[in-house]
């Protein structure tokens, strides 16, 4: 930093010369006290100079008696989740006082690798939110799936000094790090001192420890009071997460208070444009969380000050000099009704968004299967006797490890739409091989038809949920000309679709259509019978062999307490 840009900070400061820009007549909510002051709001370029006085400045913004709160941080997600690009993701949540958020790109990186880590530090810098990047860790998160790429430690290396990258992403592979595996130690290693992210759901006890030992400081998984306290206690910043799919934030919220808050912070994980367009991003675990009864202030600087320290983002979090200048203006407190955003000292309003140097997408024509499947590729052979079967949990990704007698007709086992009981495939789509995972799931609610989805965390390929082969085969050839996304098949014919052509996962239309779309594929959803809010995200989790209890990858059925194909 140029020492004149310290000396316009001092002189602005101390009132010798007028402020850049000035936010008067706002109610600032002190994050120390939870009580509001009146005083100016005095901002030299991206810095907050001022506060608690009065300033002239060149440009005022008159808060009229609105509140002013510091910048949200969401503190983990994926934007590949919101399905747009990291540029629309920005002009979709930024007014909504995201002002930073942290990503991982593990969805594409399980895609396209390296080129995905380049494209999102690409991105992150030319996006008006402050986007930072935590490299993908667990690249590919399993052996037991089929990704499309491999992250080494060097590949991770290689990226750790580039000025958006915070860290290492969530170390999913739990049972790697409890085990010493010599590739998860090189990965570790080269960021022992810096930040790590935890993933570790249902992890207690003596587990726990050692897996906290390996300098791991946060996890977003925690779905009860009870682990989530005892993660904090053991020194774990808990990031209460309040998704499309994963809602924890009402089990947690209990222990949410001013005297615990310095130890939680808020995370959205994964949450699409349609939920957001509904409820909110940040903003919306806000106003959940108060509405559970946890105290503003508690709420409030969990979502900004207690997120920053978690991060090492010493620069931001509170309203006060010397601090970034992010700014939410708020018209009511307890609603966190945002109605203006300050982002290091610019107003976020369409010529923000419009100055941005935006760059093109990558991972276009990312799906590919060796030849069209059918019908007969979707059979799963068997007797149908004790056959394990997905129990879906409704907002939750944990599923449960069920088993049932199941019709059988000429040896393939069939559906059984009286007990809730659909087929789901997963099928390979990244040209290393045919393969193609059968199973059972039961939850999802359909009478008829198929839903398939490009979106499979985490190595995503195309899983699909239906009753019958035939729309099970329609709806995957469908995603192989689209590049990618969600379908609706009923009768071998295509009722609604979603195209995802970035890497399988991300539209490049603006976020309003995407939303739009969303919405008629939930109507076609539930016109087959489907009772799920969010089929889709559900359905996306449903190949995820690292959490609990039982998964389906491409290799088949996976027992994720043993690690082990059922």
């Amino acid at each position: 930093m140029a020492s004149s840009q310290i000396s316009a900070r001092i002189a602005q400061g101390r009132g010798g010369e007028p402020a850049d820009m000035v936010i008067r007549n706002a109610r600032l909510f002190d994050l120390v006290t939870g009580e509001l002051l009146e005083g100016d709001i005095a901002i030299c370029g991206d810095t907050i100079v001022g506060t608690l006085e009065h300033y002239e400045g060149r440009h005022v913004i008159d808060a009229h008696g609105r509140i002013a709160v510091p910048g949200f941080i969401d503190t983990h997600l994926h934007v590949e989740s919101s399905l747009v690009t990291p540029f629309e993701f920005d002009r979709c949540v930024l007014p909504h006082g995201v002002t930073t958020a942290i990503c991982d790109p593990h969805e594409m990186a399980n895609v396209l690798g390296r080129a995905a880590l380049d494209y999102f530090m690409e991105a992150a810098s030319r996006v008006a939110m402050d986007l930072r990047v935590n490299l993908s860790s667990c690249v590919p998160s399993t052996a037991l799936e089929t990704s499309g790429a491999c992250l080494s430690a060097a590949d991770l290396i290689a990226c750790r000094d580039h000025p958006r990258v915070i860290g290492l992403a969530e170390f999913m592979n739990v049972p790697g790090v409890l085990n010493a595996d010599p590739a998860c130690m090189e990965k570790l290693a080269a960021f022992a001192g810096g930040h790590i992210d935890g993933h570790a759901p249902l992890l207690r006890g003596r587990a726990l420890n050692g897996y906290l030992s390996a300098g791991i400081s946060t996890d977003h998984e925690a779905t009860t009071a009870a682990e989530a306290l005892e993660k904090v206690r053991k020194g774990m910043t808990v990031l209460i997460r309040e998704g499309s799919v994963c809602k924890d934030l009402r089990a947690l919220a209990p222990l949410l208070t001013p005297a615990t808050s310095p130890f939680f912070a808020f995370c959205t994980d994964d949450r699409n444009p349609l939920e957001i367009a509904h409820e909110g991003h940040l903003d919306y675990l806000i106003r959940l969380a108060i509405a559970q009864g946890v105290e503003p202030l508690a709420a409030y600087r969990s979502a900004s000050l207690s997120a920053a320290r978690a991060f090492g983002l010493r620069d931001r979090g509170m309203i006060a000099p010397g601090w970034r200048a992010d700014v939410v203006l708020l018209d009511d407190l307890r609603e966190c009704r945002v109605s203006d955003v300050i982002a290091a000292g610019r107003l976020v309003n369409d010529d923000l968004f419009a100055a941005r140097e935006c760059i093109a997408p990558v991972g276009m024509n990312s799906v590919t299967l060796p030849a069209p499947v059918d019908a007969a590729d979707m059979a799963q052979a068997g007797d149908g006797k004790h056959a394990p079967v997905i129990g879906i949990i409704p907002g939750q990704i944990i599923t449960r490890f069920l088993r049932a007698d199941m019709p059988v007709r000429d040896g393939v086992i069939q559906a059984d739409p009286q007990r809730d009981i659909a087929r789901i495939c997963v099928v390979a789509r990244h040209g290393h091989n045919d393969n193609i995972g059968r199973g059972l799931v039961q939850g999802f609610g359909l009478k008829e038809g198929a839903l398939a989805s490009s979106v499979g965390h985490d190595s995503h390929n195309i899983c699909v949920v239906g009753i019958n082969g035939e729309d099970m085969a329609a709806a995957v050839n469908h995603l192989e000309t689209t590049g990618g996304g969600f379908v609706v098949v009923r009768d071998g014919r295509v009722v609604a679709d979603l195209p995802l052509p970035v890497a399988g996962l991300m539209s490049d239309a603006p976020f309003e259509e995407v939303a739009a779309r969303l919405e008629v594929l939930r109507a076609a959803a539930r016109g087959l019978g489907c009772v799920l809010d969010e089929p889709f995200l559900q359905l996306a989790f449903l190949p995820l062999p690292v959490i609990p209890h039982l998964k389906i990858t491409d290799f088949g059925m996976v027992d994720v307490d043993r690690m082990a194909l059922v």
